[in-house]
């Protein structure tokens, strides 16, 4: 049985491409409705620099040479930090919401999350052609310092996230577990289209 409760506790998976714009509707999210927001690669980023981790130098070594790291410490990881964030909520686990962004990527993650930690509720998927992407990102480059802004990198971040990510938007969008929303336009109007659908699956901003 999962740990966490879907009638209590609500998970959204965020998927989208590099540059599909995740990060600025997430803080949206957190802001009016009330989410909090976990990032595994966030999450695996912290670990790896944890002084006593008992994943850190696995995880150093699998980052250093751009595989994914191993689903069980990932899982394990998203876990943790839902436990962290419930035992401080006055209500424990009623009403807690997670965004876990840029999860999951590939379809043993999904599965492992799902019958272990908590069935999520749906997957928020940020549809974005390669070009617009593209051209989001390089733009980024110019000033986020990220090393993985550039025109080589995105277009095989562009592949692993169509290889590995799509087949999992795919599974859920059979469970009718999919919200697909186009990420084409500008942040202000996608997050109206967001809201909108946050609406007919039953969520109510808080603030």
């Amino acid at each position: 049985t999962p740990t966490f409760s879907p009638q209590s506790v609500s998970v959204i998976f965020v998927l989208g491409g590099p540059g599909a714009g995740k990060g600025t509707q997430c803080a949206n999210l957190v802001r009016d409705y009330g989410f909090k927001h976990l990032s595994a690669g966030d999450l695996l980023r912290e670990e790896q620099d944890r002084p006593d981790s008992e994943f850190g130098n696995m995880i150093k070594d699998y980052i250093a040479n751009g595989k994914i790291v191993p689903m069980e410490v990932t899982v394990q990881l998203l876990e943790n930090a839902m436990t962290d964030y419930i035992k401080k909520r006055e209500e424990g686990e009623k009403g807690a919401r997670f965004l876990i962004d840029g999860f999951p990527r590939k379809m043993d993650q999904a599965l492992k999350f799902e019958e272990a930690v908590c069935p999520s509720q749906f997957t928020l998927f940020f549809d974005c052609p390669e070009d617009v992407m593209q051209e989001r990102l390089i733009n980024r480059g110019k000033t986020s310092g990220r090393t993985d802004d550039n025109a080589e990198s995105i277009t095989k971040r562009f592949k692993t996230f169509v290889e590995l990510s799509m087949p999992v938007v795919d599974h859920f969008e059979k469970e009718g577990k999919v919200v697909k929303v186009a990420a084409t336009k500008g942040p202000e109007e996608i997050y109206e289209e967001v809201k909108r659908r946050m609406g007919e699956r039953g969520f109510e901003m808080v603030s």
